[in-house]
């Protein structure tokens, strides 16, 4: 481990500065994802490693597997990152980029330990990672760059590789831009029958002592902090896209909502619940929703449970129309947008050059000290960020 300011970085990000100014060169990606079960017998213990360290006895985590049981103990997130995986490699090999891209998860096979160990097999020892969650909070960007730490350590590789991460993506354009056909097409559809719409942008919901400290402890982004911030600029900025195709849309109301929520009744969770919301929007007049899952990469267990069946069954209890849209996954502008990041950190692209959709961005390169600090854990070592 490098005796600098940030653990585990090229010599581009040791010095700490927020955006890279050196070029620098990468040996491979690293592509780092949540990780699912791949049948009934993993269920329990993928959530066993996902609430690691928490206490929770089995019978309580049966009450959530049920969710991966009514899809056959198969969470579709693995096959999502393969597909992602493969297309990242397609358009590296385009641009005539020579990274390998190695795919490493959090809570279940293939582990970023697993994907560590074999880049280092293979001579790649600077990796450039690639998180699949756009946003900043502690579970969406710390925890990831926890993790890296974590696996350095587990595979004492500290000394050896070195690992940087592309900036939070929330508003790049290959990511905002891919929501906008779906939610494009649901308003057209629902205006074309002259009903009354609601855009429902939708995200996971997290503690509010963990959103007010998400993003830099410097910065004064509101009681939800970065994470709340960057979801509403981000909802603002696909709205504006779409009534520029449909022009109709800059009339149509639109509001964050939230979905997932985990913890105990006595914490405080951001709110409001897609499905509490959703059961109001009769007595408002509204007489349909567009469900854009903008807090999401892909279809996962939070969006083909919470948002296909749950707040789907919900509109339908509420007499409301309703089409959830699309996620990006491997849609080419997304792609394409992951690849530009990767290339920009290599030739360090001065902030004013790189593009961003909200007036948020371009985010930070280097995570600054005290971001996204996980009130009930602390912070523990983490690559790819300053050290508090």
């Amino acid at each position: 481990m490098t005796t600098a300011s940030v653990p585990f970085a090229s010599p581009a990000a040791r010095d700490g500065a927020p955006y890279a100014t050196v070029p620098q060169r990468y040996d491979a990606i690293l592509l780092a994802g949540f990780g699912g079960p791949e049948g009934q017998d993993d269920v329990i213990p993928f959530l066993r490693n996902v609430t690691r360290g928490r206490g929770i006895p089995d019978e309580r985590l049966e009450e959530v597997a049920h969710h991966y049981r009514h899809f056959g103990g198969v969470s579709p997130i693995n096959a999502q990152n393969r597909a992602l995986k493969a297309a990242l490699e397609a358009e590296i090999a385009r641009r005539g980029l020579d990274l390998p891209v190695y795919w490493g998860n959090r809570n279940w096979a293939p582990y970023l330990s697993e994907a560590v160990q074999e880049a280092a097999d293979d001579g790649r020892t600077r990796l450039l990672a690639v998180a699949t969650s756009a946003y900043s909070s502690y579970s969406s960007c710390r925890q990831y760059r926890e993790d890296f730490a974590r696996a350095l350590d587990e595979t004492a590789l500290g000394s050896v590789v070195e690992i940087d991460k592309v900036r939070q993506f929330f508003d790049h354009p290959g990511f905002v831009e891919a929501f906008v056909d779906g939610l494009v097409d649901a308003i057209r559809g629902f205006l074309a029958d002259r009903l009354r719409v609601r855009v429902l942008f939708a995200t996971h919901s997290i503690p509010v002592d963990d959103a007010r400290r998400s993003g830099p402890r410097d910065l004064d982004l509101g009681p939800g902090g970065a994470y709340e911030a960057q979801h509403r600029a981000v909802a603002a900025a696909v709205m504006e896209r779409a009534a520029a195709i449909v022009p109709e849309a800059a009339d149509v109301p639109w509001e964050l909502v939230y979905q997932s929520r985990s913890g105990p009744a006595s914490q405080p969770w951001l709110e409001p619940d897609i499905c509490d919301r959703i059961a109001e929007l009769p007595a408002e007049g509204v007489e349909a929703v567009a469900i854009v899952p903008v807090g999401f990469l892909s279809d996962h267990m939070e969006v083909m449970w919470d948002l296909d069946e749950e707040a789907l069954q919900a509109a339908a209890d509420a007499g409301l129309r309703a089409v959830r849209t699309p996620t990006p996954g491997a849609d080419p502008r997304f792609v394409a947008g992951v690849v530009d990041l990767v290339e920009e950190r290599m030739a360090a692209t001065p902030r004013e050059e790189r593009p961003a959709a909200t007036p948020l961005g371009p985010w930070f390169d280097v995570c600054r000290p005290g971001c996204c600090e996980n009130v009930r854990a602390g912070f523990r070592p983490a690559a790819a960020g300053i050290a508090p």
